[in-house]
């Protein structure tokens, strides 16, 4: 027979529940004012890059200065720098990001081809580098000043201080056929091969592709998740509960799994929901070095030219989904730990 909860359980649950509504909003409310500011940067950060858009798309087409004005008048370039911005923030609000200059294609399309490829691959990543992050730092925090402590968090902080584009050169020397030592093994291009096989082979073909982008991605940032945890697993160990749960008998790696490590996530949660705005945006160097298709790679075609308004739309999608998850991380973190909510 269930109980149905007394007023007085009401009334202490009211303000809770208010409280977090709070929480929420202003939460919320900070996020619309950052992405705000976003949109008026998007625009002008652009148009602080050297380079004249018509011009760069008029190489090798030998137009006259007529023809040129005429682009530039089709592009909507002729318009005063004011009017330019109304017209973007006025097409934002609508949800259209205008159309590409190099593609003659919508901003929307081109991103909804790419978006696809660059979360595969940074989804992936993500999901190793914190799934490594996670164990290596549970253990290294479980037994600090052990030898597999002094290893995995020495190497971590190696991999992580190293420049992301360096090690992904590193790897294609190593792997580029004919030229690196080991060459052949995985491909350094691209995401599928021009002869790849159907099925089941197709989905291994893509695999291939993706280990040199993916071991690079992972490689600069599981030491994030490594270390967050490791401190937290650290501020765990001295707790009474860890005593009890000893004293009571349980084996060693019982009482890590089952009682510090659940205890030990929060900051790692938060972490993790922080990065998930990343994977939207992809890595531009990774991409760019090992030619994937993504996000990344699009964003880095537009800056060559400059195409404004494809540069505009990957930017303001690549901040925008930051934005978005670090408000989530917050408001997750507040209702994951009571002792924010009490706070």
């Amino acid at each position: 027979m269930t109980v149905a909860p007394s007023a007085s359980q009401e009334l202490e649950e009211t303000p809770v529940r208010n409280g977090m509504l709070r929480y929420a909003l202003s939460k919320a409310g900070g996020a619309l004012l950052s992405i705000s500011m976003v949109i008026v940067a998007t625009f002008f950060l652009f148009r602080l890059l050297p380079g004249d858009p018509v011009r760069a798309l008029a190489q090798g087409r030998n137009m006259t200065p007529e023809q040129l004005d005429l682009e530039r008048h089709r592009l909507g370039l002729d318009k005063s720098l004011p009017e330019q911005f109304f017209q973007f923030v006025k097409q934002t609000v609508q949800f259209d990001l205008g159309t590409s200059y190099e593609y003659k294609r919508p901003v929307l399309d081109l991103i909804g081809e790419r978006i696809g490829s660059t979360l595969l691959l940074t989804g992936t990543a993500l999901v190793i580098a914190v799934t490594l992050g996670i164990w290596q730092g549970a253990r290294a925090g479980w037994k600090p000043g052990s030898r597999f402590d002094r290893f995995s968090t020495a190497i971590s902080l190696v991999l992580w201080s190293v420049p992301t584009f360096w090690l992904g050169l590193l790897l294609l020397m190593v792997f580029a056929a004919g030229v690196g030592p080991i060459p052949g093994v995985f491909p350094t291009r691209g995401i599928e091969s021009v002869d790849a096989p159907d099925g089941f082979g197709y989905v291994l073909d893509v695999a291939k592709h993706m280990v040199l982008p993916c071991l690079t991605m992972v490689a600069v940032v599981y030491a994030q998740y490594l270390l967050v945890m490791r401190s937290s697993v650290l501020d765990e160990v001295g707790q009474d509960y860890v005593t009890t749960a000893r004293a009571k008998g349980l084996k060693d790696d019982d009482v890590r799994r089952k009682h510090a490590v659940p205890n030990a996530l929060l900051p790692t949660v938060t972490l993790v929901f922080m990065r998930i705005g990343f994977v939207v945006g992809g890595a531009v160097t990774v991409e760019a070095i090992f030619s994937w298709p993504g996000l990344g790679q699009l964003f880095y075609e537009a800056i060559r030219v400059p195409d404004f308004t494809l540069m505009q739309g990957t930017f303001l999608l690549i901040t925008v989904s930051v934005i978005v998850m670090n408000t989530l991380a917050d408001v997750v973190y507040h209702l994951l730990d009571p002792r924010v909510r009490s706070a």
